[in-house]
């Protein structure tokens, strides 16, 4: 094992690296929170695919292949599909707006400011759950790799993420998500994926040995696969640790074919991880839980050093998730939050607030937070869960409505976001976190409450209408304008 422990110091030294150099870019908000909008399409195709492909999908989609056979693509796929509808349909007009939040948007589409200062203590709840999920997975790759306790597991990884994420905010966590992506690309599909396949015996010896329903391409039920739509195909197009992606985007060009390219990849990604949990089910047919599948067929089958790249692979997926989410949750806490609180209290004079340093230290005291709620909850899934219903039953039909529907008001925003985001708790309280109904029924009165209050309260002002439209088609400065760096 110490050719494979070598190899995982030398990635985890290189993420701390690159941190590093990040901090000399990041001169200005735009720079840190954003990479100075000016990725091109190889770099954003890149850190979209690693953002969105996480541990769930890693260790999570092997472990539904295990269970469910091909059927169990179907997490990572909605995953995959969402991305591709939004970059499609929504990821230009999201580009033009040159904003830094979701609640930003919200403020613009809806005007007063109202609507966003409780969307963005919603969307700071489910940033900071998908952290605290993520950051909870190191503890199942770091006691593969070290045979450490999940408590210093979680301190060890998180403290990685939180340290080159404040450093050198989104131009370090660009840059390491690139080599997570190509690490993740080489370790899954290209090594970790034939290997399994050819020690299972071929597909011909995985189809004798197991039933025909992990062959049948609806297997996992159609229930499920609903829900995966609604969750993660719908959470792809909303949450503010997507659309801060978005925003890094070079043109809106960029924003659609990267986004389509990275979608695709999903959809690979998604059939590679099923297969790989199908030939470990041929392998390892009685393991304790499917998530174990995994980290069981790496430690077991691959040679030393492969098996090192693969570990990496893992842990790539999660650091890149993690560090993903906890700029976004640190993003929505100051802009969205703490400088709303502050406009309240009474604006500082001019000058008097250095903003990049102010949001590198939201970075470190959401990280922080991250760390110490990991370390407090259990259960990635019931965590991963909650964060997801929150997002799509409170948040999803204000966005998109705002998008699409010409006539939605500030109040049925508010009352969107309000009805939606209470349905959602109080049926994950009578009926179970891991229950299908509180997205089901949440996300219906949010919808109800969108049209019925809109349409009973006065159309959006003339003249806020007029400055979105401009914002949508470019025409219009970004907000909070600084001078942005020249390329050095």
């Amino acid at each position: 094992m110490a050719v494979d422990y070598l190899v995982i110091v030398v990635y985890l030294a290189g993420m701390l690296a690159m941190g590093w150099w990040g901090m000399r870019r990041a001169r200005s908000k735009s720079e840190f929170l954003v990479a100075g909008r000016r990725l091109g399409p190889a770099m954003y195709s890149g850190t979209m695919a690693a953002i969105v492909l996480g541990g769930a999908s890693t260790i999570g989609g092997v472990g539904l292949g295990y269970q469910y056979g091909l059927s169990g693509a179907w997490m990572v796929f909605t995953i995959g599909l969402g991305l591709l509808a939004l970059s499609v349909f929504f990821s230009a007009r999201i580009a033009r707006l040159k904003v830094y939040t979701v609640s930003e948007m919200l403020d613009l589409r809806y005007g007063g400011g109202r609507a966003g200062v409780i969307s963005g203590l919603v969307m700071w709840a489910y940033t900071l759950m998908l952290a605290v999920t993520s950051t909870i997975a190191y503890a199942t790759i770091f006691d593969v790799l070290f045979d450490i306790n999940r408590t210093l597991a979680i301190v060890l990884g998180g403290s990685i993420v939180v340290a080159y994420s404040t450093l050198g905010g989104m131009w370090s966590i660009t840059l390491t998500d690139m080599v997570q992506f190509v690490v993740k690309t080489i370790g899954v599909l290209l090594l970790l994926l034939p290997i399994a396949v050819v020690k299972a015996g071929g597909f011909s010896e995985m189809k004798a040995q197991l039933p025909t329903d992990y062959f049948d391409p609806l297997g996992i039920g159609g229930e499920t696969i609903f829900t995966y739509v609604l969750i993660y195909t719908f959470g792809m197009l909303i949450g503010q640790d997507i659309w801060q992606r978005v925003f890094t985007a070079r043109s809106d060009r960029t924003a659609k074919w990267g986004g389509t390219i990275a979608g695709t990849y999903c959809l690979a990604y998604a059939l590679a991880g099923a297969v790989i949990g199908t030939a470990a089910k041929v392998l390892y047919p009685k393991l304790g839980s499917p998530d174990d599948a995994f980290a069981t067929i790496v430690k077991d089958e691959l040679p030393v050093g492969v098996r090192g790249l693969v570990l990496a692979a893992a842990l790539a997926a999660v650091m890149s998730t993690s560090s993903g989410a906890l700029i976004a949750c640190a993003t929505v806490a100051n802009n969205d939050i703490w400088s709303r609180l502050r406009g309240i209290g009474g604006k500082a004079p001019e000058g008097d607030h250095d903003e990049v340093r102010g949001n590198r230290a939201f970075i470190l005291i959401m990280g922080l937070a991250v760390i110490g709620t990991a370390i407090a909850i259990d259960n990635v899934v019931e965590a991963l869960t909650v964060a997801y219903n929150l997002l799509v039953g409170g948040l999803l039909v204000p966005i998109l409505g705002g998008l699409v529907w010409r006539r939605g008001t500030v109040h049925g925003a508010l009352a969107s976001v309000v009805v939606g985001g209470v349905a959602v708790i109080v049926l994950m309280a009578t009926h179970g976190i891991l229950a299908n109904e509180p997205v089901y029924y949440g996300l219906l009165a949010s919808l109800a409450a969108y049209v019925i209050v809109s349409l009973a309260t006065p159309a959006t002002d003339a003249a806020v209408l007029t400055a979105w439209r401009e914002r949508l088609a470019g025409r219009s400065p970004e907000l909070a304008s600084e001078p942005v760096p020249a390329p050095q």
